[in-house]
């Protein structure tokens, strides 16, 4: 009974909460300056936030080290314009040529593809699985063009929206700056608005966040690189064109979980069936071999308990980001499921299980003294 009495409870909350959802959905208009301004603050803060994940432990090093926290900031900020400097000096000139070389050779491109792909048509081994009213070649030069208007149309607007944002951009450094220097105050500023019976549970929650988002960060950049460096040289090797470039895809394409390796492999096929068919071949050999390295090998090393999600899991979380908000949902979609998996399960703790425990445990009520007749005989 008292289980039925917490399940009407809890279902009364829960109908409140959507009660007051759909009272905001009337007046929506109330909320819109507010959605605006989230808005635009949320891609430096996005920048901020990820930066931050990743240059704190080189923060904490240099302070452990008797260096002030804002010089120390300082001076990875050098090392970073140092580095941003021989990029641009060192890297993008051939970053540059093969992108522009890429983009002017398009119709040469898909013309080449098309070639290869009538030549396969007619060997012996397709010739008898594809249908003789199905002109293969035709269709995927089609479905080609398709995507690559659709990508250029994407990255025009992608590159509208940051010069459109410029400014606002720009100010994730001093965000990050701040955030660096701060340090672990802002979650002790968080606990303080729990109630103080609730302290140190969640200070333990805010932690226990704090230690996830890094270790998924962190580990999400260097499992990148790995994958990065195996495939660069894995492309020299058999001699793929617009190698550098390709890579720099893969890798950026990698940060989106699940669909991003497998968008990049399109590139990369694409590109080798230009030179040849065996080419098109080992350049998918290289991209599963080092996939297999880095899920096998790197991966568990990096991540170790940190990213225990079930595939599958994985997969709806990606559709149900990308669906709520595109490209930027399915980047966050990740670390915001382990942020609340972390603050659900400790609820449950608090509130459900341990009150469900206690009316467990709660003992019989006692018994009356026997009456007369019923006291056994010696």
């Amino acid at each position: 009974m008292a289980k039925l009495n917490l399940f009407i409870r809890v279902c009364i909350a829960v109908l409140l909460v959507l009660g007051i959802i759909y009272v905001g959905s009337l007046v929506d208009f109330i909320f819109t300056p507010v959605i605006s301004l989230f808005n635009v603050v949320m891609v430096p803060l996005m920048l901020a936030v990820f930066f931050y994940y990743l240059l704190r432990p080189l923060i904490d090093f240099l302070s452990s080290r008797k260096l002030k926290r804002t010089l120390a900031i300082l001076l990875v900020y050098l090392v970073i314009a140092v580095l941003l400097l021989g990029f641009t000096v060192g890297v993008w000139p051939s970053l540059q040529s093969q992108l522009l070389n890429l983009v002017n050779n398009m119709p040469g491109v898909l013309r080449a593809v098309g070639e290869q792909l009538s030549k396969l048509e007619n060997t012996e081994l397709l010739s008898g699985l594809i249908p003789e009213n199905m002109n293969l070649s035709s269709q995927l030069i089609g479905y080609l063009n398709t995507g690559f208007s659709l990508a250029t149309g994407y990255v025009s607007g992608l590159f509208s929206f940051v010069s459109n944002f410029a400014i606002v951009l720009f100010t994730f450094p001093i965000l990050l700056f701040y955030m660096l220097k701060e340090g672990g105050k802002f979650g002790d500023k968080l606990v303080s608005f729990f109630p103080k019976r609730y302290h140190e549970e969640g200070a333990g929650v805010v932690a226990e966040i704090d230690n996830v988002m890094g270790s998924f960060i962190v580990g999400r950049v260097l499992v990148n690189l790995a994958l990065g460096v195996l495939m660069y040289i894995g492309f020299l090797f058999i001699g793929l064109p617009y190698a550098l470039l390709l890579t720099l895809v893969a890798v950026l394409m990698n940060f989106i979980p699940f669909i991003g390796a497998i968008l990049s492999t399109v590139p990369i096929f694409i590109i080798g069936l230009i030179e040849s068919p065996s080419t098109a071949v080992w350049s998918i050999v290289v991209v599963l071999v080092a996939q297999q390295i880095q899920d096998n090998l790197v991966a568990p090393y990096i991540f170790g308990k940190s990213m225990d999600i079930h595939p599958l899991t994985t997969i709806i979380l990606v559709l149900a980001g990308g669906d709520f908000g595109g490209i930027i949902g399915i980047l966050v979609i990740i670390p915001v499921y382990m942020m609340l998996k972390i603050i659900i399960v400790k609820l449950y703790q608090l509130f459900l299980r341990k009150r469900w425990d206690e009316e467990e445990a709660e003992p019989a009520a006692p018994m009356g003294p026997l009456e007369p007749e019923q006291v056994p005989e010696a």
